[in-house]
Formats: C-alpha cells, sequence, structure tokens
C-alpha cells in the first residue's frame, strides 16, 4: 500500500518525533516502505533576514542541520529500515508539503504537538496545515 512514508522531523523539538517515528518505522515495516526523513530550516535568504547573517550562514547551517539529521538517524532509526535524508527550507507546513510532492511520498506520518503558544492559536499548528492543504495521506499521532 505504502512504498514512500515522509517523516517531518525538529531536531530541537522531541516532540515532532517521538510518537512518530516508532508508527512510522512500523509502517515501514509492515509494507517494505522506505522512510524519508525530512527536516526544515528556516529561509536566511529572505531579503528581510539576510541582511543579518553572513553570507556563507545558509551553506554553513545546511551543512551543520545535515550532520544532525545524520547523527539523529543512526541512533534512533533502526538498520532494517531504508531510510532518506532531506533538508528543506521555508514555512514548515509550505516545505513539508513540497518535500512530500517532490519526493512522491504515499504518506505523512508527523506528529500533533502544540506548545500553546500565541501563534498556534492564530495560525494553527504546522500538522493542521499539512493535512488540510497535502493531497498525500497524512497519519498525525498524537
Amino acid at each position: 500500500m505504502y512504498k514512500k512514508i515522509l517523516l517531518p522531523v525538529d531536531l530541537n523539538e522531541e516532540a515532532s518525533w517521538k510518537k512518530a517515528l516508532p508508527t512510522a518505522v512500523t509502517l515501514c515495516r509492515s509494507f517494505g516502505a522506505s522512510l524519508h526523513v525530512v527536516t526544515v530550516m528556516p529561509d536566511f535568504r529572505m531579503p528581510m533576514v539576510g541582511a543579518y547573517f553572513p553570507e556563507d550562514f545558509t551553506e554553513k547551517a545546511h551543512h551543520s542541520l545535515g550532520e544532525a539529521q545524520k547523527q539523529f538517524i543512526k541512533d534512533r532509526v533502526p538498520e532494517d529500515i531504508e531510510v532518506h535524508r532531506t533538508i528543506v527550507e521555508g514555512s514548515p507546513w509550505e516545505a513539508i508539503i513540497k518535500a512530500a510532492k517532490k519526493l512522491e511520498v504515499d504518506l505523512i506520518v508527523m506528529a500533533s504537538h502544540n506548545k500553546r503558544k500565541f501563534v498556534d492559536y492564530v495560525l494553527g499548528p504546522n500538522a493542521e496545515h499539512v493535512v488540510h492543504h497535502s493531497k498525500i495521506s497524512v497519519m498525525i499521532v498524537r
């Protein structure tokens, strides 16, 4: 049924993967699917933001995030799972949807964690946006 499963992971927020990762691993094993770990990096190239960072900051941040993502996978994803890693830039929910489309995944598995910040009440959590805007099936793990 599923061949490619996308798991968005915020490496600084354990709640983004603690419950979703075991679910994604179980689904990968059940269907013989590959796991695509996606981490979203803010877009530091935006004109309003980019002026405050050194010229090579984005490349250094991307490299550093890539190393952290490799370590995350090594430490937490079982070796019997075929895993691919991707780093995307932009707003989390939009970047997740774009990555899912580009990678041609069949399912997005993600955690629903609400930090109870003011922005969550105004904009809604990323999981909610992904569910509402994705044309790909989404499994929310609570």
